[in-house]
């Protein structure tokens, strides 16, 4: 009978994924298509909006919340005005979040971002690395952390995400489409080499995430990215050897390509905690066949 009670619960006690429309978002999505899910984008929740957290929240009763919902504009959040939306989505919006799912006993789960490190660690940063955020949009991402963790929650730190582009507004095509798409114009592209980094194709995070939550790993910081790291240029270099495209590619310092925020040089993401992923080649194989 107890058993028979829980099942009854999990069924109705829902999912609910944030930032739906996204690159990320659609494919948990996809991946929770077999769970009672509700899949909700900022017309349906403005998660800066504390009461509104706390209403509707409360009136489904989540057994889940897995918020992908993020303001992404590295370089906008650098302007004082794009810093302050981005102190709201990626801050106060978890933050909200993270305390109503703790009141109401629903597991939250947050992504973050190899930003929040300074670059300086060549040989990778673990979960337990201090943070040292140099641009604004780190520093959002990084209050967001802390909140989240405060209030007994997960966070999930990635980087160089690629997928299909999401609908929403705010969606942004990866670098693997984006070169794509630079190729059918151009016959030269220079590139940056420097930023390393790990690739991560967005279907895998997805599928890690619902391993930490099916295998019911302890609330924290991890980190989630396939294996192996590159540069930008070495990204590329992958991305048209696979396709079978010739195209010249030059290899170029960041300074080519001035931009207001800074980078770190070096953010690698090192897994202690989960199996290990697969290597960013295969993901990227895998992608780019679909």
């Amino acid at each position: 009978m107890v058993e028979a009670l829980k099942a009854h619960c999990m069924i109705q006690s829902p999912i609910i994924i944030l930032g739906g429309k996204g690159m990320l978002g659609q494919y948990l999505v996809d991946l929770f298509s077999d769970r009672h899910t509700l899949v909700w984008d900022k017309e349906e929740l403005d998660i800066t909006d504390l009461s509104a957290v706390k209403e509707q929240l409360a009136s489904v009763a989540p057994k889940i919340v897995i918020n992908a919902a993020a303001y992404n504009a590295v370089d906008q959040a650098e302007t004082d005005e794009g810093f302050a939306i981005a102190e709201q989505v990626n801050a106060q919006g978890p933050k909200n979040l993270a305390e109503v799912c703790a009141q109401l006993g629903a597991v939250f789960v947050h992504y973050s971002t190899d930003y929040v490190f300074d670059g300086t660690k060549k040989e990778g940063y673990t979960e337990t690395d201090a943070p040292n955020p140099k641009s604004r949009y780190a520093l959002s991402k990084f209050h967001g952390e802390q909140a989240v963790v405060a209030a007994g929650g997960y966070v999930i730190r990635t980087c160089k995400l690629f997928g299909h582009p999401g609908s929403s507004d705010g969606s942004k095509k990866s670098f693997v489409d984006l070169m794509l798409t630079l190729a059918e114009t151009k016959t030269e592209l220079n590139v940056v080499n420097e930023e390393y980094a790990s690739p991560t194709y967005v279907r895998d995070l997805a599928q890690q995430t619902r391993l930490i939550l099916e295998q019911e790993y302890a609330p924290g910081i991890y980190h989630v990215t396939n294996t192996g790291a590159c540069t930008w240029y070495e990204f590329a270099q992958e991305i048209f050897h696979q396709k079978g495209i010739t195209i010249t590619l030059n290899p170029v310092p960041a300074s080519r390509f001035p931009r207001p925020a800074l980078r770190p040089a070096y953010s690698v993401l090192l897994n202690t905690k989960l199996p290990p992923m697969r290597s960013w080649q295969e993901a990227l194989a895998d992608y780019l066949q679909q």
